[in-house]
């Protein structure tokens, strides 16, 4: 039955993935990136070469980002961006690209000023050392470097330019000193607040060529920094899509939302630019098999790992994930139910059923932004389906305001209560809301219901929070911490199923039985 829209994740226009697969074969475009300018010179190629003495290959989505972050503004002869943000998933070959960026950088240019900061400064050294010298030193490009690696004056320095790449540590002092030409900022996650970029940012205003260069995969609630830089540049994407004025910040963004299921090579495909290159499905299948899936979720899908909340005690969600049936489906006798969100910025629809086995179907049919849609899809989805009811609270809820258009178009209350029509409509009063939770959270207790495991149902019942009405409880939607509308929605609808729907069934199988 499912026919739920419940992407809310904004998405580029489809000419952006056609020019990344024409321009680079990139099949894998970011959700959120920068588009190039084709008519604008770029220091990309450059840099690809760099990438191939270095000994990597460079990857489509690789050779995209370099061409875009290293553009060159034709009327000025400077770098169009001055920052480059990317945050793109683990095991992705971040590390080939933003080495590449600061060899290029350092091989290019006289006296140039290129510094290197991680979580910590010691973290930057071992890189530094670890795999930035040693992959240099081990490829062509070794002979035209020589090595400091005494503590606190660490630099790989290019001998014909005199340019060196050092490290820094994540202070407020951090980058002072000599201007600076080239900032990287990696592991963007681990910095829970701005004092490295500010610390270097005034040496950079007066390097004309000067770059912030950012990369990490999704962090935590506590990853202020990236957390910020994120909505920034997902701002400015939106923005240039809508405006067509280009930002002075690059920015490329993995990202797989949260409605694209973690184990489907599909959400994979979409968040991993890497795949098919030098990580594959199986690899990814056995990183799920073996990780937490919040962590699999933020290193690889690039989400951002959240604090569990903690448990509402009236809400049975670890009984949730058990009663997961991916082949259930609705039966014909059926009944539809409908909540609107807190706010309003959004409405759901529920679906319950009685199956074969005696347990009940329960699944969130549709869920969309605002509520002008709700009516006709619910006149819609009654002639298809010929519910046995369709509910929708009312005593001062957000769906109350509905009825009366629900009942202009021909989903009405019947005017004998003892032998409703079918798609009749039945608004719950407070106390049917309470009786309906109460219902479900003994269903759910004894195993007698059976979901899909759909994200926004699932992410809403995991969300779910409860105020008291009298000794007993409803769903809260003002204090849970998600839109607790479809949650809402499926129990009402069970209510109406199995407290309205037979009388429906009575009415009729009375009626076969005098005809």
């Amino acid at each position: 039955m499912t026919t739920m829209t419940t992407s809310e994740t904004w998405a580029p226009p489809t000419k952006f993935a056609e020019q990344c697969r024409e321009l680079y074969g990139l099949e894998c475009p970011p959700r959120w990136g920068t588009p190039r300018r084709p008519d604008w010179p770029s220091l990309g190629p450059k840099a690809w070469t760099v990438m191939q003495r270095l000994g990597f290959e460079p990857m489509p989505w690789q050779k995209y980002v370099l061409d875009v972050g290293l553009e060159i503004n034709p009327e000025t002869g400077l770098f169009a961006h001055r920052e480059v943000g990317l945050s793109v998933p683990r095991q992705q070959g971040k590390t080939q690209q933003i080495l590449t960026v600061m060899v290029h950088r350092i091989a290019a240019w006289q006296r140039q000023n290129v510094v290197y900061a991680a979580q910590t400064r010691g973290m930057a050294r071992q890189r530094w050392e670890d795999e930035f010298l040693v992959t240099i030193e081990g490829s062509p490009l070794g002979k035209r470097i020589r090595s400091r690696k005494s503590n606190g004056n660490e630099a790989i320095i290019w001998t014909k330019t005199r340019s060196k790449l050092g490290i820094t540590a994540n202070t407020e002092t951090a980058g002072h000193g000599p201007a600076l030409d080239l900032g990287v900022i990696d592991e963007a996650f681990k910095h829970e607040d701005d004092r490295l970029e500010q610390a270097f940012s005034p040496a950079m205003t007066t390097r004309p060529m000067a770059q912030l260069w950012w990369a990490s995969a999704g962090g935590t609630e506590k990853s202020v920094w990236l957390n910020k830089k994120r909505a920034a540049g997902r701002a400015h994407i939106e923005q240039l899509w809508e405006s067509g004025a280009h930002p002075s910040i690059a920015y490329f963004e993995w990202f797989a939302p949260d409605e694209m299921p973690r184990d489907d090579p599909e959400t994979w495909r979409a968040a991993l630019p890497a795949l098919g290159y030098t990580v594959t499905e199986d690899i990814i299948r056995s990183e799920l098999e073996k990780m937490d899936p919040a962590e699999f979720d933020r290193a690889y899908l690039n989400r951002t790992r959240k604090q569990a909340p903690p448990s509402d005690p009236n809400v049975p969600k670890l009984k949730w994930p058990g009663l997961v049936d991916e082949a259930s489906k609705a039966g014909a006798d059926l009944a539809f139910a409908i909540d609107v969100s807190q706010d309003r910025s959004s409405s759901s629809i529920g679906v319950a059923a009685k199956r074969p086995d005696g347990h009940v179907h329960i699944e969130l049919v549709d869920r969309r932004p605002g509520t002008d849609w709700v009516v006709p899809a619910i006149v819609k989805l009654s002639r298809l389906w010929k519910p046995l009811v369709v509910a929708v609270a009312g005593g001062g809820s957000p769906a109350g305001s509905l009825v009366d258009a629900l009942v202009a178009a021909g989903v009405t209350v019947p005017e004998d209560k003892e032998r409703p029509h079918r798609g009749h409509l039945a608004v719950l009063r407070t106390y049917d809301q309470v009786e309906a939770c109460g219902q479900l959270a003994d269903a759910l207790n004894q195993g007698t219901a059976r979901h899909l495991d759909q994200v926004p149902l699932t992410a809403a019942v995991n969300g779910a929070r409860t105020r008291r009405v009298g000794d007993a409880w409803t769903l809260d939607r003002t204090t849970s911490l998600v839109d607790v509308a479809p949650f809402v929605a499926v129990t009402l609808a069970r209510w109406a199923l199995l407290t309205r729907g037979p009388a429906v069934l009575d009415d009729y199988d009375l009626l076969d039985s005098v005809l």
